[in-house]
């Protein structure tokens, strides 16, 4: 039985409505954004980034399951893996009977066409589609407009000889549902570099050759199979995973071109080289709003909220940390009292971002200020954290400092 896919909405908008609310919505942050973006109670000023939280992607993929949901009421309903990369979001989900394919003791061998199965806000890989498909299952696509942008382009690539050079994390549902995307065709071919180191390795061989069994040690798990850094450096396209840093992407992207440039000449670069901006708009926007919030306003500290495997949250907190303390939190329970905090550390420039764990730190909301100091504190969230999240932060802040 052929699988039956539903990519738009399950007509139930309407019906769940009141469910996203009690899930997800926040009148405190509802006022604070009618305010300014400015909240002040008692010593505490926090004053919100213009743009934050869920973005059209994410509202949408979450939407859609909530109505797959109440649609498919008797049935069994599976996500592949996390709709979005924020714990809370789910754990709402699982709490409702959503189960999920990347939990223990669950198998994508165990499907029939009377299941349901919805695609997450990533994509999945080719392979992935097709064995569910051929299981018959009814699927609810909610991947991201953004990613299949991405999607594009990368089989472009692949279609005219290009390879498909992915700046993003080789282990993220994305980039591994990118990277597949190069190889609908027999001569696709894709590289994934995490960093400016990486792509400089890239790039150093594209211009002057080098240890062919080092490279491909070095890449070997961010490479297509078969990858031959003789022949698929030779004519390059570049994407990205969409929640990454805009301004990595973008210097990551030059470097590219450069170093085709040095290797084959300008006037060759039409026969290397391509790119187009697959940088998501709700990401930059984020990134963009949170770069205004630090250079309008003096803070003492800035709080970034998202799951700690958020790519995009990660980059928000790198952007913040370069100019003021910065602590990354999953969730408000992070913030335990005004003297301690888990959070997870920033990582040093150069380091992976996965490197870090979370951590205590204490004094944290007061650092060298009297009693009476006001306390001003910058707030952002990923693009997967929901208002109420961000809510209920801003009032544990505000009872702390009460």
């Amino acid at each position: 039985m052929p699988s039956l896919i539903f990519r738009k909405g399950l007509d139930l908008k309407h019906v769940v409505a009141d469910a996203l609310a009690e899930d997800y919505h926040s009148n405190l942050v509802d006022r604070i954004r009618q305010n300014g973006f400015r909240y002040e109670s008692g010593r505490l000023i926090v004053h919100l980034a213009r743009e934050f939280g869920f973005c059209y992607g994410v509202d949408r993929a979450v939407d859609y399951a909530y109505q797959a949901r109440k649609k498919f009421a008797d049935q069994r309903v599976y996500l592949t893996g996390e709709i979005i990369h924020n714990p809370h979001v789910n754990g709402r989900l699982r709490a409702a009977g959503i189960r999920f394919l990347s939990d223990p003791g669950e198998s994508l061998d165990t499907l029939s066409p009377d299941d349901v199965v919805i695609l997450p806000a990533f994509g999945v890989s080719v392979d992935d589609l097709q064995c569910l498909q051929a299981r018959g299952c009814t699927l609810v696509d909610t991947t991201c407009g953004s990613v299949l942008n991405v999607w594009k382009n990368v089989t472009r690539y692949a279609r005219e000889g290009f390879t498909a050079i992915i700046h993003g994390k080789v282990k993220h549902e994305e980039t591994r549902a990118t990277a597949s995307q190069a190889l609908k065709y027999p001569q696709g071919r894709y590289l994934v570099v995490l960093d400016r180191a990486e792509a400089d390795a890239a790039c150093d061989y594209i211009r002057h050759g080098g240890d062919r069994p080092a490279f491909l040690a070095r890449f070997a798990p961010a490479a297509s199979p078969g990858f031959d850094p003789d022949r698929d450096l030779v004519r390059v396209g570049l994407a990205n995973q969409t929640t990454m840093l805009m301004s990595e992407s973008l210097a990551i992207a030059d470097m590219f071109r450069v170093a085709i440039r040095d290797r084959y000449g300008e006037s060759a670069l039409v026969d290397h080289y391509r790119h187009f901006d697959t940088i998501c708009s709700a990401t930059q926007e984020r990134q963009d709003a949170v770069v205004e919030l630090l250079g309008e306003h003096t803070l003492d500290l800035m709080l970034v909220l998202g799951g700690y495997n958020s790519s995009n949250t990660c980059n928000l907190a790198r952007i913040c940390a370069e100019h003021v303390p910065t602590f990354h939190v999953a969730e408000p329970a992070c913030l335990v009292s005004a003297d301690e905090i888990r959070h997870r550390p920033v990582p040093a420039a150069g380091t992976p971002l996965h490197a870090a764990r979370e951590t205590v730190e204490r004094s944290w909301l007061h650092p060298k200020r009297t009693a009476r100091a006001e306390i001003r504190v910058g707030l952002t969230a990923g693009a997967s954290t929901p208002n109420s999240i961000i809510g209920q932060t801003v009032e544990r802040l505000a009872a702390f400092l009460a």
